[in-house]
Formats: C-alpha cells, sequence, structure tokens
C-alpha cells in the first residue's frame, strides 16, 4: 500500500527520524508503537498535519522518553551479555548502528536473528513490529534502533523443549489443544502487561509441555495467518489482535532472515501463551467465518479515514495490516474485522 499522498514522504521520514529517537517503551514497561503507526497512518491516508498532531499527542499522553544514558559500549563480543536489560537500550542502539553501517541493514538482521528470534516475545512482540516496520520504510536509523529495543527487552522461554521432537504441523490444533488442560483453566498472572503474562506462563508446566511441538516448517507462517484470523474474528480481543498483525510483520522480516519459519514458531508460542488469557475460547467454524465474510461492508476509504481519526494505535496497526493482508491472501474476512475494530459494523 503506497502513500495516498507522495507528498507525505518528505515530512513523515522527518517526523519518524525526531520521535525514533524516544525509547521504545514508556512507563510502566508499554510498548512505544509511535514511529511504526506514523507509517501505517501515512499508508492509511493521514495528511502531514494529523500525522503532527498525533505523534504530540502519543507523546505527551503517554510521557515517552527517551532511550537511559549509556552505559558502556558494546562489541561483537558482548551485546549478547546485554540481552533482556532495559538500562542497556542505548548501548544496544548504538551497538546496531555501527553494525548497521558496516554491513547493511539486511545483514544485521540476518546475523542478529539466529539470537533475538528465540526471545521474540520482547515487549510482548512490539520489537518485531518495529523491526517490520522498519524493513517496510528501509530505514537504516530505525532497524538499528529496533534490533536494540527487540534486544533490550529481550525474553525467552527457558530451552525445556530443546529435545523434544515436533509433532504437529497444526498451529490452531495446538492452540486448541489447550483447552483440555485443567491447570491452563483462570491462569492468573502478576500485571495486567501482556510481557508479564507471556512470561508468567513459561513457569507452568502444562505450558511448557506445548513448547517446541509445532513443525517449524517452510509453510508454517501459511498455516498460522488463517488460525490467527479466525481467533481474532471469534474474540475480537486485544491479546489475538496481536496474533493477526504479528502475522504481517512476519511476513515482512521473512524475505530477509535465514530459517523464517523457526521465528513463526517462537511467535506461535508467544500466541498460546496469550490464549490463556483470554480464557482459550474456542474459535468459530468455518461456516460462521464464512458467513461473516460475505456482510456488506463500508469501502475501504471509510475504514480507513475511521482508523486515521482514532487516537488509539491499535486501530491504525491492526487496520494497516488487515488490508496488507488482505492484499496478500484476498481472504475479505480482514476487511470485515478491520470495519469492526473502528465501529463501522457490528
Amino acid at each position: 500500500m503506497p502513500y495516498a499522498d507522495a507528498a507525505v514522504a518528505a515530512p513523515l521520514r522527518r517526523l519518524i527520524g525526531e520521535v525514533g529517537q524516544r525509547s521504545g517503551e514508556f512507563p510502566a514497561y508499554l510498548a512505544n508503537h509511535l514511529p511504526m503507526v506514523l507509517e501505517a497512518m501515512a499508508r492509511l491516508g493521514a495528511t502531514p498535519e494529523r500525522l503532527e498532531a498525533y505523534a504530540r499527542h502519543y507523546t505527551r499522553s503517554h510521557a515517552v522518553p527517551f532511550p537511559p544514558p549509556a552505559i558502556a559500549p558494546l562489541e561483537d563480543d558482548t551485546w549478547r551479555a546485554a540481552l533482556g536489560r532495559r538500562e542497556r537500550e542505548t548501548d544496544l542502539r548504538l551497538y546496531f548502528e555501527g553494525v548497521v553501517g558496516r554491513i547493511g541493514s539486511a545483514q544485521a538482521v540476518r546475523l542478529s536473528m539466529p539470537v533475538l528470534a528465540p526471545g521474540v516475545a520482547a515487549s510482548a512482540t512490539h520489537g518485531l513490529m518495529r523491526l517490520a516496520y522498519a524493513l517496510l520504510r528501509a530505514d537504516d536509523k530505525e532497524v538499528a534502533a529496533a534490533l536494540g529495543y527487540w534486544a533490550a527487552t529481550y525474553l525467552r522461554y527457558e530451552d525445556v523443549a530443546q529435545d523434544r521432537l515436533p509433532d504437529t504441523a497444526d498451529p490452531l490444533a495446538l492452540l486448541i489443544g489447550m483447552r483440555e488442560e485443567p491447570s491452563l483453566q483462570a491462569v492468573d498472572a502478576p500485571t495486567h502487561l501482556l510481557w508479564k503474562w507471556i512470561e508468567a506462563m513459561g513457569q507452568i508446566p502444562a505450558f511448557q509441555d506445548r513448547l517446541g511441538r509445532l513443525q517449524a516448517a517452510p509453510d508454517l507462517l501459511d498455516r498460522m495467518r488463517p488460525a490467527a484470523l479466525a481467533l481474532y474474528a471469534g474474540t475480537m480481543s486485544f491479546e489475538a489482535l496481536h496474533a493477526v498483525t504479528g502475522c504481517h510483520w512476519l511476513r515482512l522480516v521473512s524475505p530477509v532472515i535465514d530459517a523464517p519459519e523457526q521465528l513463526a514458531r517462537h511467535f506461535w508460542e508467544v500466541v498460546l501463551a496469550l490464549y490463556t488469557k483470554i480464557g482459550m475460547p474456542q474459535p468459530p467454524d468455518e461456516a460462521m467465518l464464512e458467513s461473516w465474510r460475505r456482510l456488506p461492508l463500508p469501502d475501504d476509504q471509510e475504514i480507513a479515514k475511521a482508523a486515521v481519526a482514532s487516537d488509539d494505535e491499535h486501530d491504525h496497526s491492526l487496520v494497516f495490516s488487515a488490508f496488507e493482508e488482505f492484499r496478500h491472501t484476498g481472504d475479505r474476512l480482514y476487511k470485515v474485522v478491520a470495519a469492526r475494530r473502528v465501529g463501522l459494523i457490528d
């Protein structure tokens, strides 16, 4: 989806350059979506004036800080020691700026991904989001910021499944099978934060038993995509929204990394963790999904306009990703959930 108005490109690049200097998170440990949703809004038709106004609103209302002061330089043999240490965000950004400057964005992403992929739960998967949008924009500065953010907020499950042989190729079946485990019912976690919930799930033995079971085949993302869409269409939940948008982000990142199915497998394990947060509902069957696909819809411009007018970053994110995934798959259900998200249909 190109910009509706080509004149927005230059002011958008300047604006993202400015807001991108701020931290990847704001108090308390919430993901800063601003660099990404400004790009989404522009592609949905936002004017430069709307983008400027939204950037001011978001930065002020969320008190988005600048990253913490640098502590010490990191090198190729030391940056891994800073994984998961939010106080090293600046050091990690500077390290990756150097890497990108030496070998380019694509190679920097490719070489770092074997380390970063298991920790894709970083900031509730928003490190992946920032990287995806940075690659979409072909923005070296944002690629370095995204890699630094992902590394600083790195969150992975322990290697409890390292010797387990994958036994299913069906992401949805693995998800639904969790409903049969009593200990996964009514799970509680320490806070409302998604990444803290994801982290807490990793301590539950019955959940650990689900790790490492999904086969990382080359078509894994293609099998994840309809499962994520069905889950979101059936729940319209905040958690399932991230499964849909995450499949879009994975598609943007996949062309520049080796073994993208490994990153997709780790991402789906995050979806499994969040499934418990929404009570593990039974996804709608194909007949129900098909009935929703046939619903009358407003035109794309009306859906996009409603998203651009919203101050909720998840409206911009979902509608843009839904439009892009519709272009990729032709599945009209993406437009249905986009229209529902912004309140244009029930």
